[in-house]
């Protein structure tokens, strides 16, 4: 049926608070009072200030042929774009985000189904499962790429820095 919100306040009693009617929905990822969602057009954005009555935002959609899973960090949103790679997603403004760029690294980001995204020190990086690619490092920002880089949320400027090899397809990955 698609998006269901679900109240758990008597977690042993849990009700269905709303439901929000979407194509084939995937994966979603909060951040403050909204819901991204992917679901076969691509990424779309739900209000969810009233968990009880859930906006679908009309102008919050990204078309992405394949969107899977998603990783919100500060003003951009990480869709694991399978064939497409890694799309990227300007999310500053939720309710009109603008698609930066698909990274496929050159064609080596081939299956993309997860993507999480973590700090080590000065940089960011994007942990990717990438299929029967195996898992995928890529560093989205860093003093040598981008001398500009320091303030709340620079612009990704991504680069493969790393390939390992899986033994089975690596669909999924945990924080």
């Amino acid at each position: 049926q698609g998006l269901v919100i679900v109240n758990v306040d008597d977690p042993l009693l849990p009700v269905v608070a709303a439901i929000v009617p979407l194509a084939d929905g995937r994966a979603s990822a909060l951040q403050f009072r909204y819901l991204f969602v992917s679901d076969r057009s691509g990424l779309r954005v739900i209000d969810v200030t009233n968990p009880a009555d859930p906006k679908l935002l009309p102008n919050a959609h990204v078309p992405i042929r394949d969107a899977q899973r998603i990783y919100v960090a500060r003003t951009y949103a990480y869709v694991a774009a399978r064939s497409q790679g890694l799309a990227i997603v300007d999310v500053w403004n939720p309710e009109t985000p603008k698609l930066l760029q698909f990274f496929n690294a050159g064609g080596e980001l081939r299956d993309t189904r997860d993507v999480v995204v973590g700090t080590t020190n000065a940089s960011l990086f994007a942990y990717v499962a990438d299929g029967e690619a195996g898992l995928k490092v890529v560093q989205l920002t860093s003093p040598e790429l981008q001398p500009n880089f320091y303030g709340f949320s620079p612009e990704p400027n991504p680069d493969l820095i790393a390939s390992y090899p899986t033994s089975s397809p690596a669909l999924s990955l945990s924080k």
